[in-house]
């Protein structure tokens, strides 16, 4: 796949890949739907310049400044709508700078990839949102179905990465298009030369002149009509003809093909490849004659890419800060260091402790538990449904098993953690990363779920720190719990020098909260990370002459009913603050206040969640203050609570 990559003053680079371009003069590209969301092309920001490379090794500086300061884009200024393309050579620009998005491209690192909501908004080429990787598919053929049974005639193109082929929705979805047999192009772009789970044992996919003649003629319109006809010959020859030809079809096409082709054909997909991705001329020949078949079926083009084509552009790698309060000398060491520590001293001490991650990528920090456990870690990628059901069954045999996976993915897995886990009381610990807020990758990546969905369940146990010494304490408290599953969460981000690291932490007492200050005004009930803010409230009314009670409460579930009552005796106000959706910690304590009497009693209780609303991609400072959470937000619904109106509007200019 060809790629260039380009910059400007203002620090914005694109990578371009050819995929994406101009696939015939002819082709009217009004009929053909992108999905909103490809592996192939992106925008991404660098600190400094790149150089614009191309299949034909074109190199230069694309970095040309018109006289107001704004970037020159000549060719990008005759472009309004998808058709203009065919005016162009195969040189052109990313599918959301040509589909009525380039103005809405800011130049910030926080917002310049649009969002899928925004896309999906503001441009009629993207049919559908893409929140996780393996989606495409599935919704390419009800696409398909759709246009089939309205009499419609346009083409329906989803494109997958070798990354997702590990997520059973790709293939529960590959096998309903076999049957179904609409006319859609599966696009897979394989970045690691093999199809092989274990790319280290695996064999490259052999790309030469051969392989690249085979796929023109697999995709010419000659040869698939040849193979329509033979097929109807041999049904009306009979006597198991049919069935004879096919399988020497499928042994031809399986030796010529790469390891692991001819489960498409299984499948159901005529398969064609592999492709070169860089050569874009055959790539635009293949293309071309895959999408002139009107009943050709569901067909899969794969295509070879190699990640070293690509410019690797620098990007700022000093992690966002997680706690607004600490905004000084930053430690650069993440949450999930220290979460990676204390389970390397677990499992130094206890030979049963084992880890399991899911999920898009691996957090480097992990590295640590793999290095030094290689036996009892397992990254099965993105597979969550089978890593939570895997743990179960590691716990069946006797072993402490830590599944890993960020809150975002662990909703792909719910069924399972619901059946094969807590109703079975099946001690499995649930490490929920990038908990809440998360800054610059947006909604798609928020965890805003989790504290909602694992409270709900019955045997689950449900925890979050305030902090790093915190969670170094409840990886210990996990470990000791073995008669029903645990979760606890954490967001993304670094954290600052506040405190000595722990190497062992000390289990705590389930459902144990604990008071951080004292006051006689108001109490505050933080619930992991919002603790921090509620600290950084106090402060703030402190020197408004507001004596406020911290309380950390460390547990949703069990929740410490011992510590809400002491709350709600000596305080007439009571602020729950959680970093969640609604339906989470807030309403486990609301539900224990009205059983318990307490509103009937005189204490008057108000929640702060995240708003019942995605938040778009910014950093987190701004995100909190976006969603209620700062520390002023706290402030100032206390002081609107104590009837101090014209203070708490004060505290959000």
């Amino acid at each position: 796949m060809g790629t260039a990559s380009f910059d400007h003053h203002f620090g914005i680079s694109a990578r371009v890949s050819e995929i994406s371009k101009n696939l015939s003069p002819k082709l009217d590209f009004s009929s053909v739907k992108f999905p909103s969301r490809v592996e192939y092309c992106g925008l991404y920001l660098s600190p400094s310049s790149a150089v614009c490379s191309s299949s034909k090794e074109w190199r230069g500086q694309a970095n040309a400044v018109d006289e107001s300061g704004e970037v020159a884009t000549p060719i990008l200024d005759t472009i309004e709508s998808p058709k203009h393309l065919k005016n162009l050579s195969s040189k052109t620009y990313p599918h959301k700078l040509i589909t009525g998005r380039r103005s809405l491209v800011k130049m910030h690192r926080q917002t310049t990839e649009l969002s899928d909501s925004t896309r999906r908004s503001v441009s009629i080429y993207d049919p559908i949102g893409a929140g996780h990787g393996c989606n495409s598919i599935s919704a390419g053929l009800g696409m398909a179905v759709a246009r089939d049974i309205k009499g419609q005639r346009e083409r329906v193109v989803a494109v997958i990465s070798n990354e997702t082929t590990m997520a059973g929705q790709v293939y529960e979805a590959m096998g309903n298009a076999g049957y179904l047999d609409s006319n859609m192009i599966v696009i897979l772009n394989d970045s690691r030369n093999s199809l092989h789970p274990k790319l280290e044992e695996a064999p490259e996919t052999p790309i030469n002149p051969l392989s690249t003649t085979l796929s023109k003629i697999q995709s010419s319109i000659f040869f698939r009509r040849f193979r329509e006809l033979a097929k109807v010959l041999t049904k009306r020859i009979g006597r198991g003809m049919h069935e004879w030809a096919a399988k020497v079809d499928e042994y031809a096409r399986g030796l010529l093909g790469p390891p692991g082709s001819t489960l498409f054909e299984e499948l159901g997909l005529y398969y064609i490849g592999p492709v070169d991705g860089h050569n874009i001329e055959d790539l635009i020949c293949v293309l071309k004659e895959v999408s002139s078949l009107d009943s050709s079926g569901p067909v899969l083009v794969h295509v070879i890419t190699r990640e070293d084509q690509f410019v690797e552009v620098e990007r700022d790698q000093t992690p966002e800060v997680s706690n607004p309060l600490q905004e000084g000398i930053v430690d650069r060491r993440t949450l999930t260091d220290f979460f990676v520590e204390a389970l390397v001293s677990e499992a130094e001490r206890d030979d049963t402790v084992v880890a399991v991650h899911a999920g898009m990528g691996m957090e480097a920090s992990l590295e640590l538990f793999k290095n030094s456990f290689p036996d009892r870690f397992f990254d099965v990628g993105m597979a969550e449904q089978h890593a939570v059901t895997f743990s179960a069954g590691l716990s069946c045999g006797g072993l402490k098993p830590f599944c890993i996976i960020p809150s975002t993915f662990l909703q792909r897995a719910y069924d399972q953690v619901v059946h094969d886990v807590d109703r079975q009381k099946i001690p499995v610990r649930f490490v929920i990363s990038s908990a809440g807020l998360v800054g610059s990758n947006g909604p798609t990546h928020c965890g805003a779920f989790d504290i909602t969905f694992m409270s709900c369940l019955p045997n689950m146990v449900v925890m979050a720190p305030s902090d790093e010494v915190e969670l170094v304490h409840m990886v210990a408290t996990a470990a000791q719990i073995d008669d029903r599953p645990v979760c606890f969460r954490y967001p993304r981000g670094a954290v600052s020098r506040i405190s000595n690291a722990l190497r062992y932490g000390v289990p705590i007492e389930l459902g144990k909260g604990r008071v951080l200050v004292e006051g006689k005004d108001i109490a505050l009930l933080g619930y992991g990370s919002m603790v921090q803010n509620c600290l950084r409230a106090q402060s703030l009314l402190s020197k408004l002459g507001v004596e406020v009670t911290v309380a950390d409460a460390r547990f949703c579930k069990p929740l410490d009913i011992k510590l809400v009552r002491e709350l709600c005796k000596n305080h007439s106000f009571l602020i729950t603050i959680e970093e969640g959706s609604i339906g989470g910690f807030g309403s486990h304590v609301a539900q224990f206040l009205s059983l318990d009497g307490q509103l009937d009693a005189g204490i008057k209780w108000r929640p702060i969640t995240l708003p019942d609303a995605y938040i778009e991609r910014a950093s987190p400072q701004v995100q909190l203050a976006q969603a209620g959470l700062s520390g002023n937000h706290i402030a100032a619904t206390a002081l609107s609570l104590l009837g101090r109106t014209r203070e708490a509007l004060l505290l959000m200019c």
